[in-house]
């Protein structure tokens, strides 16, 4: 029986390298088949920066940067600052194009939002399983303090 074990272990392990590999292995869906398998969130008013408060100097503006595709699906993102400082992030467009990619984005967006607050600027470290999310996020995020003249 002893003598059975390493088999066992070898073909368990083959077995489980072999789902991986099923897993990370599969290609990213083509972007013309998000339109009728993903999920959507209709893109809002985009590049028109909003205008509050009583002057130039005070007011507070939003921007939604550019739709950014990526593997997985596609989104945009607004930014709103007051001055020069970023005081909320929405992502008004998500489209993915499976339910597992989009748990991960509901998963992924309230912590990239998070860092972008805290940081204050499109400069974040993204997160852990989310990479092509957390790239396009920042990519859009960019965009849109471009669109701004900031950082």
């Amino acid at each position: 029986m002893m003598k059975r074990a390493p088999w066992y272990l070898l073909a368990g392990a083959v077995a489980g390298f072999a789902g991986v590999l099923a897993l990370h292995g599969r290609a990213a869906p083509a972007p013309s088949a998000l339109g009728a398998a993903g999920n959507s969130k209709q893109p809002g008013p985009a590049a028109q920066p909003a205008r509050s408060g009583a002057g130039p100097a005070a007011g507070t503006h939003s921007v939604t940067g550019a739709l950014e595709r990526y593997g997985y699906g596609e989104l945009a993102v607004k930014v709103t600052v007051s001055g020069n400082r970023i005081t909320n992030v929405t992502v008004p467009a998500l489209q993915t194009a499976d339910p597992t990619s989009q748990q991960i984005a509901d998963e992924a967006i309230p912590m990239l939002r998070s860092q972008v607050l805290s940081a204050d600027s499109a400069s974040i470290d993204g997160v852990s399983g989310a990479t092509f999310t957390s790239q396009a996020y920042e990519q859009s995020l960019q965009a849109a303090l471009d669109k701004l003249h900031l950082r």
